[in-house]
């Protein structure tokens, strides 16, 4: 493979290592010209064993025969670039974790009938903002029994470089979709609906009628101001997790793994 030793912050062909945005990487009007960027080699190894296309590689040098050299050994063909950990970090704009970014090419969007076709617990989130909170929640949802995410048009991409980081590479192991901000769509396909919201008919999260539901979405709303009251009306179900001396709400990173836990099938 082509081993580029980087001299300067605009050598050829690292644009996508330094100077698009998340938005041009997303590519949103040609979906299938689309990249993301993978950081630190497990989050790689993750994405290379869940079958995503590597496009380039940048590395520090001392990694290239390092903690890389397996993932180099698995991207034949494609282009490295290579060189310092202080020149690196000035084009990328940050200290690379463990010293390896890969682009790599999106996943053509799944429709929410594919997302949910054989799932029985779906992670609805509604205008969640935050990377940290969305890698986080796909790291539960993958590790505590949720079979698919869905997320509306107001809430962070998923493939966002450090929501990746955050999930360590669990956004690729568990089917995930945009979906439309109304509940109509999953009704049709057979699923309740579980709003997660303190009010007055809220239901506790371990409620045996929320455990015997076959086909369950948990809908999770923004950080701050929490579901929109026209969500919370539509939803079968408006759930709180019984909490002590005076809480009344956890981050919603943490609420989901709660309600993950307590509601897989």
């Amino acid at each position: 493979m082509p081993i580029i030793e980087i001299t300067s912050l605009d050598e050829p062909g690292t644009e996508v290592f330094s100077s698009l945005t998340e938005a041009q990487l997303r590519q949103r009007l040609e979906p299938e010209k689309g990249v993301f960027i993978a950081e630190s080699p497990k989050v790689i190894r993750v994405a290379l064993d869940a079958g995503y296309e590597p496009l380039s590689i940048l590395c520090e040098k001392k990694h290239i025969e390092g903690d890389a050299a397996d993932i180099l050994s698995r991207c034949e063909g494609i282009p490295v670039y290579t060189g310092s950990r202080e020149l690196l970090s000035r084009l990328t704009g940050y200290v690379l974790t463990r010293g390896v970014l890969c682009a790599m090419r999106r996943p053509l969007q799944l429709t929410t009938a594919q997302v949910c076709r054989n799932a029985r617990r779906v992670a609805v989130i509604k205008g969640v903002t935050d990377t940290t909170n969305i890698g986080a929640i796909f790291r539960s949802a993958a590790a505590l029994g949720i079979d698919a995410v869905l997320l509306t048009p107001d809430s962070c991409d998923p493939l966002n470089r450090r929501a990746v980081r955050v999930s360590m590479g669990s956004v690729f192991l568990i089917p995930w979709g945009w979906t439309d901000p109304g509940l109509s769509e999953l009704r049709q396909m057979g699923f309740r609906t579980a709003a997660m919201a303190l009010t007055d008919n809220s239901i506790p999260l371990d409620s045996p009628a929320l455990k015997q539901e076959q086909r369950l979405a948990l809908v999770l709303g923004t950080e701050g101001d929490g579901l929109p009251h026209e969500t919370i009306a539509q939803a079968d179900y408006v759930v709180r997790i019984p909490m002590a001396h005076g809480v009344d709400s956890l981050n919603v990173a943490a609420a989901s793994a709660v309600a993950f836990w307590e509601l897989r099938k």
